[in-house]
């Protein structure tokens, strides 16, 4: 995904395209308290990309992911929600590790990186 120094403790996130349930999405990575943590760029509220700038995610106490849309705030720990109109819900978590000076991130049943001999659709045409 990224180089391991791209990624500063509580700064920019890297943002790449994956297929969430077939169809293109966003997704981000940063590091929080040591360890690379990443999850879909979708708030659980409603279904809107979050960062206030591309890679922008955190507070600007650089303390909790916050949805720039409405306000919905996230451990960036596990994703959970921690105040906003998000309830009880969490944000969508990719597994991501380190090795080599690395960044990778591993796909699952429902999200899967998309094919690089062709670019993902708009959403909303096929």
């Amino acid at each position: 995904m990224c180089a391991a120094e791209a990624l500063a403790e509580r700064g920019l996130a890297h943002v790449f395209d994956v297929l969430l349930w077939g169809r293109p999405a966003r997704a981000f990575a940063m590091r929080f308290d040591g360890r690379v943590v990443a999850y879909v760029n979708r708030c659980s509220h409603v279904p809107v990309e979050m960062d206030w700038q591309p890679g922008q995610f955190l507070d600007l106490d650089k303390r909790w992911i916050v949805c720039s849309i409405h306000g919905a705030t996230y451990e960036p720990a596990d994703g959970r929600c921690v105040g906003g109109p998000c309830g009880r819900s969490k944000l969508m978590a990719i597994r991501a590790a380190e090795s080599g000076g690395q960044v990778y991130w591993y796909p699952s049943p429902d999200i899967r990186p998309v094919a690089f001999d062709e670019p993902p659709h708009p959403e909303g045409q096929s």
